[in-house]
């Protein structure tokens, strides 16, 4: 029965690939990070994006609409692009961009939106090759890139290269201006967060790590010790080695979660967790939205550079003791 879906399936893609228009288009060969050389379009003009995160938000920041979506849902069965109406302001209830669904996205939905190239991640479980059958479709994988890397080829596919050059213009100012104001060199932070009864700490957290680690901060040597690009789920026991003089907890606002979740979560992890912890004793702690924090964006990187600012040039503050 599985195989006889999957010839029909093939079936309706073919059709769909047959009756959406022709393009005679100028194409140029891409070699994506499957090992895959892809024949695509040099100028692109309708991308299908198969990972809100990691492609739909960059894509938006460099000037560039996808005519198509991956998407969650709302527990009301309502598609919306993770993170993009706090990090962009565009989402698809206030643009053109249509909801091919989550995971796996809804074939025949990509074929619908008549694409002239679809850019999915490992991470997407609809099959690449049904997805070559509608369009050229390439794969760009984070994990070999890192997060900020996608923003270097979502550039070079759209020919928006002086866009992120802009972008990165002003994120260096913004660097520029932590460490003219703090003396991050003499400051130690961490990212923390608890999950199911463990503490996670991650060698560096999204963009607010990158924001950190850029302006000089000096991290615990158990988070150091965390390879590039990794993280660490740890025991109650732990928690010490992860204090800071200034630590930043996170929680969802994608899920309706507030400050007191974050701090619900820790507890789980340990009761009175702030008795052991030098920054959350000394109203050292930080606690903000994660999908600022954790987001691949420049919008983000500029939200956690004002951020590290208020918070901590100029104040008084208690140091961790030697």
């Amino acid at each position: 029965m599985r195989s006889l879906k999957t010839f029909l399936a093939a079936g309706v893609l073919a059709a769909c690939t047959m009756a959406a228009p022709g393009f005679a288009q100028e194409t140029r060969e891409f070699v994506d990070d499957a090992g895959r050389t892809v024949e695509i379009p040099a100028d692109p003009q309708r991308i299908a994006s198969l990972h809100d995160l990691s492609l739909t938000v960059p894509l938006i920041e460099l000037g560039v609409h996808p005519v198509a979506s991956h998407g969650r849902t709302t527990e009301a069965g309502e598609g919306f692009i993770r993170s993009s109406k706090v990090l962009t302001g565009v989402d698809f209830d206030n643009s053109d961009i249509a909801f091919l669904g989550n995971l796996p996205v809804d074939i025949e939905a990509v074929a619908a939106s008549e694409p002239d190239l679809i850019i999915t991640t490992p991470w997407q479980t609809a099959p690449v090759e049904q997805l070559e059958a509608v369009a050229p479709t390439i794969v760009l994988d984070d994990a070999v890139r890192g997060d900020f890397g996608m923003y270097e080829a979502l550039a070079e596919i759209t020919g928006t290269t002086d866009t992120l050059a802009i972008l990165e213009g002003r994120y260096d100012s913004q660097i520029e201006q932590i460490r003219r104001l703090i003396d991050t060199q003499s400051i130690s932070v961490n990212v923390i967060q608890g999950v199911d009864g463990e503490v996670l700490s991650w060698h560096t957290y999204g963009g607010l790590g990158r924001v950190l680690r850029d302006a000089g901060f000096v991290f615990p040597e158990r988070v150091e010790a965390i390879p590039e690009g990794e993280f660490e789920r740890m025991s109650a026991e732990a928690l010490p080695e992860l204090d800071a003089d200034f630590l930043f907890v996170t929680y969802r606002t994608d899920t309706l979660e507030t400050p007191q979740d974050a701090l619900g979560h820790l507890e789980q992890v340990m009761p009175n967790f702030c008795e052991f912890l030098h920054a959350c004793r000394e109203n050292q702690m930080i606690v903000m939205p994660r999908e600022e924090a954790s987001a691949s964006s420049y919008y983000a990187l500029g939200v956690m550079a004002y951020t590290v600012i208020s918070q901590i040039s100029g104040r008084r503050f208690e140091p961790m003791p030697e």
